[in-house]
């Protein structure tokens, strides 16, 4: 039976591996590592607070399991030195592909800057385009449910005490669905980029132009509504001298610029002896204030190729009749 036929009758998944014991998750560990791709979640306690705990590591190294035997949960909370070992371990082995859903926040836990192959599936989706994935959102959830045909996922438990021990079996098997979810839907996001990964010299233009013509005017009035909202909303907040609301933070930041004129500067190198021999971009005023004098300095030119698309109306199509 898969994992959706048992979630969906509310059934129990097959007991998945679970560790505590120090010497069971450094043998969990070393095993994960012999895995060529690992579908990770994490669960943390406290984590709307200004210290959050990591509590699990769940780890599935099976996309094609649904039952969850080849889910390990590794209980971590106040256990440092073990997460310590799981991110030298795995997170910074190149040779494994690590996928999360969302994974900045996972690897703010597990390495931070120092991980390496990492995918986010949340990234992923980011980037494919709204005609190939039409859904209202990029959570995993969403994404179960729309790419995978899940049902019944609950996500109540998401905000429930992670810190608290004995850990109850419906956390554990909560904790389990997030992987074989994550699992399956890295799976379909792979099959759908393979749909925008078409090769450029056979692409059909005419029917991307059709494309484009279809939502260029509706981006427009999105684009026009979405600025005329945020002005009202940074006024409004001003003028209530609000600094967050429910739904938006305002923030000021102050810009200085500090300018002193070039003839100035110039004495300032000669008087006081600093080496400024680095080059100066000359804009095209100061190209045309130097005249003929600039065929006396020794310059160098960099050429860079930039390609602008601009859509064709009728009026210029008109025109170049």
């Amino acid at each position: 039976m898969s994992v959706f036929e048992l979630h969906t009758t509310h059934r129990s998944l097959t007991i998945m591996p679970y560790f505590t014991d120090l010497c069971e998750i450094h043998s969990t560990i070393a095993l994960c590592a012999q895995a060529s791709t690992l579908w990770i979640d994490t669960e943390v306690s406290e984590y709307k607070s200004k210290n959050p705990q990591l509590s699990l590591i769940q780890i599935l190294d099976d996309a094609n399991d649904m039952t969850g035997d080849r889910i390990y949960i590794l209980d971590v909370l106040k256990q440092p030195s073990v997460v310590a070992t799981f991110v030298d371990e795995i997170m910074v082995n190149p040779t494994i592909e690590k996928v999360f859903h969302n994974a900045k926040y996972d690897v703010n836990f597990l390495g931070k800057s120092k991980v390496k192959n990492v995918t986010c599936t949340l990234e992923m989706a980011r980037k494919i385009p709204y005609h190939i994935l039409p859904v209202p959102n990029y959570e995993l959830k969403t994404l179960a449910t729309q790419l995978c045909k899940f049902r019944d996922i609950d996500k109540e438990l998401q905000g429930s005490d992670w810190g608290k021990r004995p850990l109850t079996e419906d956390q554990k098997e909560y904790a389990s669905l997030d992987c074989i979810y994550l699992a399956q839907v890295h799976l379909r996001l792979l099959e759908l980029s393979v749909k925008t990964s078409t090769d450029p010299s056979q692409e059909d233009l005419t029917l991307l132009g059709e494309r484009y013509a279809q939502i260029e005017q509706q981006w427009k009035m999105l684009n026009s509504e979405m600025e005329y909202l945020q002005e009202k909303i940074k006024k409004a907040m001003q003028a209530q001298d609000l600094s967050e609301t429910s739904d938006f933070k305002l923030q000021k930041s102050d810009r200085a610029t500090v300018k002193v004129s070039f003839s100035e500067l110039a004495k300032l190198v000669e008087t006081a002896g600093i080496d400024f021999d680095f080059p100066v971009t000359l804009t095209q005023k100061l190209q045309k204030d130097l005249g003929e004098n600039l065929e006396q300095l020794p310059v160098e030119v960099d050429k860079t190729t930039v390609w602008r698309l601009t859509p064709k109306t009728p009026e210029s199509d008109n025109q170049n009749e």
